[in-house]
């Protein structure tokens, strides 16, 4: 099963470090992927759930690509991705039950009916025995190794 550090946390939330460069980048060398949220406004992307914190590359966000998981967080952005790049694992949503990801994966929330591809977004802290999904996103992944 796959382990998606939810914004770059891994042993529970960080406002200080996620949805940061460095942080991102610690998580996928530790082999975790990592779910980031981002917004493209004026030509530049930037980092951020609430706020843009930190801007990056197009080059930063390719070269990590294969281990992104893209929550995409408004109209302009999603747009961006889907009319302007491919390859890239990105998705929009607003407290849907489930949404479809740019890489045909079904992102759901806990507690809904899942399947063996489904990546599941838990609160707190999950039991990877309960789970028999393709992927589990939380800011506890770190716990489950």
């Amino acid at each position: 099963m796959k382990l998606i550090a939810h914004r770059g946390n891994i042993n529970g939330r960080d406002l200080s470090t996620e949805n940061t460069p460095d942080q991102i980048t610690a998580c996928i060398k530790q082999g975790y992927d990592v779910e980031v949220d981002i917004r493209y406004d004026n030509g530049k992307l930037l980092l951020g759930h609430d706020d843009s914190q930190s801007e990056v590359t197009w080059w930063w966000l390719a070269g990590y690509a294969e281990h992104l998981w893209i929550h995409c967080k408004d109209f302009t952005t999603l747009t961006e991705f889907a009319n302007n790049t491919s390859g890239y694992n990105y998705f929009w949503h607003q407290g849907d039950d489930y949404t479809l990801t740019s890489k045909r994966h079904i992102w759901s929330s806990d507690g809904k009916p899942y399947d063996k591809h489904t990546v599941i977004v838990v609160e707190g802290e999950p039991d990877v025995k309960e789970y028999d999904c393709y992927a589990i996103c939380s800011d506890y992944v770190g716990r489950l190794q």
